[in-house]
């Protein structure tokens, strides 16, 4: 019986062979479209996440200057009311380095959650361009754990990364800023210090992150080079950016970490705040738009199976009549949404795995702010296997209650007309 149920409910899709059709197109292209969005929403966040957390650390030790909560005439005189208020009290002069290093990086050494760190000295400068002076920042930077935590290497566009070790008044420039000092390769470059102190460096190195905000002000030079134009000690480090063995635990190892050693500590999610927050709203902008197409198909499907029962009465009351219960009635314009569901979704994977394919081949420049000539395009088999999922359980809800319409016909009244 089950087998005469097949053939009559296939026997039926061929009859209307151009509303089989509508109706396998109608999921084919939902599936289709929330395929290539869902590979290029995973695709843009793939490379946003990528470019953003190969220059940041998973967790950044700093300290941060901030006016005193208590006033100098409160913490001089302690027991005695305070006739006099100050506003705007400024903050006392302090240095920016981290507090008891030595005892910092022994503790860190031996956390054995830490894959890695890099102690840094960072300072704003004003680099010269004739009589014109632009805003930049120099890192101070151990480059081989630089190139080891962040593949420092990997970014460098002319020059070479190891000739920063042999030069010590070199300095690797951020692509971007380079482009707007005019800069080349071996090219001297003067800098002021926020102490007035005047510098002159060599360009040993052009790299380029793909981030703008850093390839458009940072430049990196050796920490005894920068500890020298600040006028500081050995000793001096302002900050320690760290890579943990697994990025999640970040978010709970900073406010510790903030404790233990008396300073700031901010993980890479707080960093990065904006392109997460962004990623999820793309995420749910996708899951909303694609619902929304395989919901319109389930409508279409709906509707066609509605149609062919419609057409069908008399047929339906003949099978009825010759032995075949509701439950094979049903199981018969059930099949038919299978095999609509089936096929729609096989050539939705088709034709959506086709078109990311050839997009994902497209010329795509990335100016400025992206390091990437195609345009990025993911091809996770998770949303895959998703579409087809979506795509079967949309056509069979929309066939299940014209299926039961059906089933529930009574054969003697559709005689009788």
């Amino acid at each position: 019986m089950l087998y005469a149920n097949l053939f009559i409910g296939l026997r039926h899709l061929l009859a209307k062979k151009l509303q089989t059709l509508i109706a396998i197109l109608g999921v084919t292209f939902g599936i289709a479209m929330f395929i290539f969005m869902s590979g290029v929403v995973e695709g843009v966040n793939e490379v946003l996440e990528v470019s953003q957390l190969s220059t940041t650390p998973h967790i950044r030790l700093y300290n941060e200057i901030a006016p005193s909560k208590i006033t100098v005439v409160e913490k001089e005189f302690p027991t005695i009311p305070v006739l006099v208020k100050l506003y705007h009290q400024r903050p006392k002069e302090e240095k920016l380095n981290i507090r008891n290093l030595s005892q910092v990086l022994t503790s860190l050494d031996m956390n054995t959650e830490i894959e890695g760190i890099s102690p840094q000295v960072s300072t704003p400068v004003m680099y010269h361009y004739g009589s014109t002076l632009l805003n930049g920042n120099i890192q101070g930077v151990n480059v081989r754990e630089e190139d080891k935590l962040f593949k420092l290497g990997r970014k460098i566009k002319a020059g070479k990364m190891e000739r920063l070790l042999n030069v010590s008044n070199g300095i690797i420039m951020g692509a971007g800023l380079a482009k707007k000092l005019e800069i080349n390769i071996e090219d001297n470059i003067m800098i002021t210090t926020p102490q007035g102190q005047l510098f002159t460096l060599k360009v040993i190195g052009v790299f380029k992150t793909g981030m703008g905000q850093i390839d458009n002000i940072r430049s990196y030079a050796n920490i005894p080079m920068v500890q020298k134009m600040l006028q500081q000690n050995p000793t001096y480090i302002t900050d320690i950016h760290i890579k943990m063995k697994d990025r999640t635990t970040a978010k709970t190892a900073a406010p510790i970490m903030a404790k233990n050693y008396e300073c700031k500590a901010e993980d890479w999610e707080t960093a990065n705040a904006v392109i997460l927050q962004s990623n999820t709203i793309r995420e749910i902008m996708k899951f909303v738009v694609c619902g929304a197409l395989l919901v319109v198909a389930g409508f279409g499907i709906y509707n066609i199976m509605n149609m062919t029962i419609n057409n069908k009465m008399k047929d339906i009351a003949i099978l009825k009549a010759t032995g075949f219960s509701g439950k094979d009635v049903m199981i018969i314009f059930l099949f038919q949404s299978i095999i609509v569901g089936f096929l729609g979704a096989l050539l939705g994977l088709i034709m959506g795995f086709s078109f990311s394919y050839a997009v994902s081949r497209a010329p795509f420049d990335g100016g400025d702010f992206l390091d990437i000539d195609h345009f990025p395009i993911s091809f996770n088999l998770y949303y895959y296997f998703i579409g087809i999922v979506f795509g079967m359980v949309t056509t069979i809800l929309a066939g299940l209650l014209p299926a039961r319409k059906a089933a529930k016909i009574d054969p003697v009244a559709i005689l009788r007309g």
